[in-house]
């Protein structure tokens, strides 16, 4: 080496140590500030020791001493849960990937959000740590953390694994085995798990969970007083929801054991999984107070099972109608057997239930459907059974008393296994007078032919005989009715039933209708001389008998039998009056009659014989010649009764009075008016006649033509080609020769539409078709009759031809019709059929006040027979439940109740029940509507209405089963009534909604 060159390295080592100097003054005084950050971190202090790493990371050129930093900030970072945290971890990793304290970053981010329960966040940094460069200690405690990760967010298996790593740590074992007993205990592998728990028993940290753990695992296994056992020496010093659970496990042993009485009180005190019981737990405590006899209590648990759908609740239902049946509560017993029968998880216990429903269907009736059709069912399901003789009793007996007959009939028929003649035999007799009593005619008869075909019971053949003689009669075939008549009164078995008393007043009647009046006589005057005759009858039978003497000119007795019926009150006795008045004439007592029929018309000012009356003591003063009286009698009659269909013919009598008496003027005013108030009937056109016989006297024939030619209803025609073709028609009708007399009405109405006799022909034509059932036929020949001016077949055209319109429910055609009628009706029952239709079709078309009107009318009417004063009643209670008048619907209802049968009954009693229901008084209410099911089964819509009635009432007697089973039955049986089924469907979700609060198991939609 040379001096320089010496020189020179000794001057660069002078001052390489001068700079080293330098830097390791400046070194050092960064690692104090490094060190003072890192105590204040270690002392918790992360905020200070965060901006103190900062200052170090910006001052320091040390790579190392910039990456230890960071790696402080960013975990300051994460323990006061900075925005951006993650960020500057990840930042640190990236930033100084060789930095030794890459591994512990990741581990210290994952044990710091362990520790603070953020489970998810500490395993994704788990997930980043390298196991392999951990120490032993760092490597359980990652090992159990990780476990106990995955178990917190329910991933048994993987937590299963890391525990795994672990169960033989001396510092994790102990919790590593704890977990992993309690994930075989809820692997329900209870072997496993009792192993694990065994380990660890001894630590006083588990052993409250333990003794839950095993009490509940001898239970599952079947242990039953190893779980009782655990269960008590562990219930004082558990806390409150492993108390439930306690109490739970040990009730349901002893349940399972048998020894309900000790379940009772361990099941009372569970409370349930998050507050609510479920159907298993109201099952197991009512059925233990079943098995001791306690049925009330019984029934309170079972009935809070809702929405069961599994073999407990099958179960469960069965034994609910079993401890009803205790009770003596008969429909919620049939209820409950139902739902049990509808089950299939326990043939036996099904078939058992469906035998108890079926013999209370029968018993106390049934709305969902017929007991008939109940019985049909237990009996096609199980024809092998024991019971199977007892049920078909009952089967015969139920198509009686249901009194559903058109079903009774459909399944007979359909059914070839059933051949009991003598049920089928009832059930189409009475079936037979349902549809008598409805109107039906022929499709009784029909069903009278079935029972006369199978005689099983003689005095159902006599009453069906009878009765089948009654629809003859009422569709006009007077000598079917008549043969069938005398063919009952031939049979023994007729004398002992209630139809033989008034036998003889029937076959009256159908010989008075067949103008065989002679026989009328016989059978009529033999009816006033039976004792057993009612009185109304009896006396109605005078009055026949009088008109019989009286049309077979017979004046004497007939006036002897019309006095009769006066003395005897008859209700009709104006009619009596009029004819026993008129009957002094034709024995030429004039002076007597003119007596009779002025104290007729002082005594009988309302009725409507007071027409005839006048007219005919009018006619008499004629007779008399006291033309004067005659006039002013025919006067009368005019101004009194303008309506009368017999003004026309007053005002042409007193028009041939002044001609006859040469007062000209006079007569052609009376004849005129007549033509222009009353055209085209037949007074009229003989107006028309002698109009012309004054007009030729006084030599005025060109005013008469000039008169006539505006008149429309005078054709040129030949008239006694009309009176021919009209005689030969009316002769076949009174002949009774049907089919030849419609072909010659329809002739004579072909070629003479507005001839002389039309009126007539139209009448007799429309009559004829509507007996032969030609309903639609008749439609335009009554309109004809009562489009033309007042008439004598007005009354009866307008009230046969509204009828029509009724049965088709044209009610637009039938209202003016009714309204017409009620105007012009002589006859008091035509008024009312008038006024009670009227109030019926108002009510039917919406006008409810129009409804209650006419059936105010109804009731002030004293003609009113008891059906229009029901129907009346019923309309003013409808029209009150309309108008939110309550009292008023249910004082008229209650009224109705008294006498109405059929669907009016089912109405009333519908109502009934409402009102008590309406009043809280809901075990009456429900009694009400157990009637309506069994007296009124018949009756659809308000045996549905009934039902949702009965659910409500349930419901707020605490028996919510009975509530919801009845309105799925509704909602699902019912569907022709979607009214009665969206209520159902209200009151069903608004109930579970209720339930579901404290029944875990019941399903509500939202």
């Amino acid at each position: 080496m040379t001096l320089n060159k010496a020189l020179l390295l000794v001057v660069f080592i002078s001052f390489s140590f001068s700079a080293n100097c330098q830097q390791s003054a400046a070194y050092t005084h960064e690692l104090v500030d490094f060190n003072r950050a890192l105590e204040l971190y270690n002392n918790e202090q992360y905020l200070a020791a965060q901006n103190l790493f900062d200052e170090v990371k910006d001052k320091s050129k040390d790579e190392k001493i910039q990456g230890d930093a960071a790696y402080y900030i960013a975990n300051a970072a994460v323990r006061l849960n900075q925005p951006g945290a993650d960020r500057l971890m990840e930042n640190f990793v990236t930033r100084y990937p060789t930095s030794t304290k890459t591994n512990s970053a990741y581990l210290d981010v994952a044990d710091y959000y362990f520790q603070t329960g953020k489970y998810a966040l500490a395993r994704r940094w788990y997930d980043r740590v390298d196991e392999k460069a951990m120490s032993r200690n760092d490597r359980e405690r990652f090992y159990f953390n990780n476990g106990y990760a995955y178990f917190r967010a329910n991933q048994m298996d993987e937590a299963q694994t890391y525990f795994n790593r672990v169960r033989d740590s001396k510092e994790f074992g102990a919790q590593a085995k704890y977990y992993l007993g309690y994930i075989a205990y809820e692997g329900d592998d209870y072997e496993e798990a009792n192993e694990y728990f065994e380990e660890v028993k001894g630590n006083d940290r588990y052993s409250e969970d333990l003794s839950y753990f095993q009490a509940d695992m001898n239970f599952k296994l079947g242990n039953f007083e190893k779980a009782i056992e655990q269960g008590l020496e562990n219930l004082p010093k558990s806390n409150m929801q492993e108390r439930s659970q306690l109490n739970k496990i040990i009730g349901e042993s002893y349940f399972n054991l048998g020894k309900y009485q000790d379940a009772i009180p361990y099941l009372k005190e569970y409370k349930g999984m998050r507050g609510k019981w479920n159907n298993t737990d109201y099952y197991q405590l009512g059925y233990a107070y079943y098995k001791q006899g306690n049925y009330e209590d019984a029934i309170n648990e079972f009935n809070k099972i809702v929405d069961g759908k599994n073999a407990i609740a099958q179960n469960a239902y069965y034994h609910l109608a079993q401890s009803y049946l205790e009770l003596e509560q008969k429909q919620q017993a049939l209820n409950a057997f139902k739902n049990a029968s509808e089950m299939e998880f326990d043939a036996k216990l099904r078939q058992d239930a469906l035998l108890n429903y079926a013999k209370l269907s029968y018993e106390i009736g049934n709305s969902y459907e017929s007991p008939s059709r109940v019985l049909m069912t237990y009996l096609e399901t199980y024809p092998n059974s024991e019971h199977k003789a007892e049920m078909e009793t009952l089967l015969i007996d139920s198509f009686i008393t249901s009194k559903n007959y058109e079903e009774a009939m459909k399944l007979l028929e359909n059914n070839r296994n059933f051949s009991d003649k003598q049920a089928y035999q009832k059930v189409a007799y009475f079936y037979g007078l349902e549809l008598f009593e409805e109107g039906d005619y022929y499709a009784a008869i029909e069903n009278f032919d079935k029972a006369l075909k199978e005689p099983r019971d003689q005095n159902i053949t006599a009453r069906a005989t009878f009765w089948k003689a009654e629809s003859e009669y009422n569709i006009n075939r007077m000598d079917d009715a008549i043969l069938g008549y005398r063919e009952f009164k031939g049979m023994s078995a007729a004398k002992q039933t209630e139809e033989y008393a008034d036998l003889d007043y029937n076959i009256g009647y159908a010989y008075f209708k067949k103008n065989d009046y002679s026989q009328a006589v016989n059978y009529f005057k033999s009816y006033t001389t039976n004792p057993n005759a009612g009185v109304v009858r009896k006396n109605d039978a005078f009055l026949r008998l009088g008109d019989t003497y009286y049309v077979t000119s017979q004046y004497w007795p007939a006036m002897e039998a019309y006095q009769t019926a006066i003395n005897n009150g008859v209700s009709n006795s104006d009619y009596a009056a009029f004819q026993k008045a008129i009957s002094y004439g034709f024995v030429e007592r004039n002076d007597t009659k003119i007596e009779e029929l002025n104290s007729f018309l002082n005594k009988y000012s309302r009725s409507s014989y007071r027409d005839d009356a006048m007219f005919e003591l009018g006619n008499t003063y004629v007779a008399g010649n006291n033309t004067s009286q005659a006039i002013q009698s025919y006067n009368r009659l005019i101004r009194d009764v303008p309506q009368s269909a017999l003004v026309p013919k007053a005002m042409l009598r007193q028009g041939l009075i002044y001609y006859n008496q040469n007062e000209s003027n006079k007569a052609l005013e009376r004849l005129k008016k007549l033509v222009a108030e009353f055209p085209n009937t037949p007074e009229a056109r003989q107006a028309v006649s002698t109009a012309r016989n004054v007009y030729v006297d006084l030599g005025r024939t060109d005013e008469y033509a000039s008169w006539v030619r505006n008149i429309d209803f005078v054709e040129v025609t030949d008239s006694d080609l009309d009176n021919t073709t009209y005689e030969a028609a009316e002769n076949q009708y009174l002949k009774n020769n049907t089919q030849q007399a419609i072909a010659n009405f329809e002739k004579y109405i072909q070629n003479f539409p507005n001839g002389i006799h039309a009126i007539n022909a139209n009448f007799y034509l429309a009559q004829l078709y509507y007996k032969n059932g030609k309903t639609e036929k008749s439609i335009p020949n009554y309109r004809f009759v009562t489009s033309k001016p007042r008439n004598e077949f007005s009354e009866q055209a307008l009230a046969r031809l509204s009828q029509i319109y009724l049965e088709k429910k044209d009610y637009s055609q039938a209202l003016p019709l009714l309204e017409k009628l009620e105007k012009e009706a002589d006859n008091d029952q035509n008024v009312v059929f008038a006024q009670s239709n009227l109030m019926k079709s108002y009510y039917e078309t919406g006008n409810f006040g129009k409804a209650n009107e006419y059936a105010e009318k109804v009731l002030a009417n004293s003609s009113s027979e008891k059906e229009a004063r029901n129907d009346a009643r019923i309309m003013v209670a409808r029209a009150a439940i309309k108008a939110g008048n309550n009292e008023k619907a249910r004082s008229a209802y209650k009224e109705v109740q008294k006498s109405a049968t059929g669907e009016l009954g089912a109405e009333a009693l519908y109502y009934d029940a409402y009102f008590k229901h309406r009043d809280g008084n809901y075990e009456a209410s429900n009694a009400a509507v157990q009637i309506l099911a069994k007296d009124f089964a018949g009756y659809k819509l308000w045996g549905a209405k009934g039902l949702v009635l009965m659910a409500k009432n349930f419901y707020a007697l605490k028996d919510a089963y009975q509530a919801t089973y009845i309105l799925e039955n509704v909602i699902k049986n019912f569907g022709k009534y979607p009214d009665v089924v969206q209520e159902a469907k209200a009151e069903l979700a608004k109930i579970k909604a209720q339930e579901a609060k404290t029944n875990s198991s019941v399903e509500t939609k939202n």
